[in-house]
């Protein structure tokens, strides 16, 4: 990929539903990136947008007319895969919300796309941006003893997170249910401590509807280090934590909401590291394109060995 010269990053905004306006903050406080665009098919969402950015109501309009280094795609889950293409086959960097697609088979695609186009594709994993995971990153680099084995929670109740978005609920746009959505934040933090990781068991459990809720998986890293994975959707309160222990017995834990007393608090920083490391991935011409592959990989790993019909 060639570099790019040191100027503002021109970013397009596409979709503003509930996570947007965390990435609108997030540009408040980077001065080498400018919100210059917005698209949402809500008249209403883009009002607010008048003096701020030029508005558009389709992905298509904004990526033909806005003259964007960037775009940041914050549609729902089903859609992913189309606007992300669209903005890769016009040179278009892509920061894209989590997950990469639904089906493996178009990250895939994108990937290749990206590869193709010499253009950078970004999977915002906003945990990896966390205080405290970082905190523990750096302990953990520090200690004289290597991991034995780590544990990522991720549990909270759905109908509360979603907000507005209620598509969420919905599998088929979602892409699934726990493990479609949460899984890829929590399998990335894994991989942030462990590396390349690969499915050892897994346990899920789905609802009266067929939705996954609940799920337990495990997995084991390149190194034969071992991590377990707990997601639920069905949580009465919120738990984000990573705990690690050491060979030589020391336990390590970063609890990612402390300090953070605000509903989805902690988000407020984490997308400023989003965006931050996006925008230097794309200065530096990287492929960035393999860490949302690889949690997608993880997610369809875990439904194909449940053995769903995704």
């Amino acid at each position: 990929m060639t570099c790019r010269p040191e100027v503002r990053t021109r970013v397009g905004l596409i979709g503003l539903g509930v996570i947007s306006k965390f990435y609108v903050a997030a540009f408040d406080r980077l001065p080498g990136l400018d919100l210059a665009a917005v698209c949402d098919l809500r008249p209403d969402a883009l009002a607010p947008f008048q003096d701020v950015a030029k508005r558009y109501s389709g992905h298509a309009e904004l990526l033909a007319d806005a003259d964007v280094d960037a775009v940041v795609v914050n549609v729902p889950n089903d859609a992913h895969a189309t606007v992300c293409r669209d903005a890769l086959a016009a040179g278009v960097a892509v920061c894209v919300e989590k997950p990469l697609a639904i089906r493996v088979e178009d990250g895939r695609a994108l990937a290749s796309l990206a590869r193709e186009k010499d253009v950078t594709l970004f999977t915002s994993f906003h945990r990896r941006y966390n205080s405290a995971v970082l905190r523990l990153l750096d302990e953990v680099s520090a200690a004289d003893s290597p991991i034995r084995s780590l544990t990522v929670r991720y549990l909270e109740r759905i109908e509360e997170h979603a907000g507005s978005d209620r598509w969420y609920l919905d599998a088929e746009r979602c892409g699934g249910g726990c493990v479609a959505d949460n899984g890829p934040n929590a399998f990335d933090v894994v991989r942030l401590f462990l590396g390349d990781v690969e499915l050892a068991a897994s346990d899920v459990v789905r609802d009266e509807l067929g939705t996954d809720r609940q799920a337990a998986v495990d997995l084991r890293s390149t190194a034969g280090v071992t991590a377990r994975v707990e997601l639920d959707w069905a949580y009465g309160g919120e738990v984000k934590d990573v705990a690690v222990e050491l060979r030589d017995g020391t336990r390590l834990y970063a609890d990612m909401l402390d300090g953070h007393a605000e509903f989805k608090g902690s988000l407020w920083h984490e997308y400023v590291g989003v965006l931050t490391d996006f925008d230097a991935r794309l200065r530096g011409g990287q492929d960035a394109s393999r860490d949302g592959l690889a949690a997608l990989e993880l997610v369809d790993a875990v439904y194909r060995a449940e053995g769903a019909t995704r």
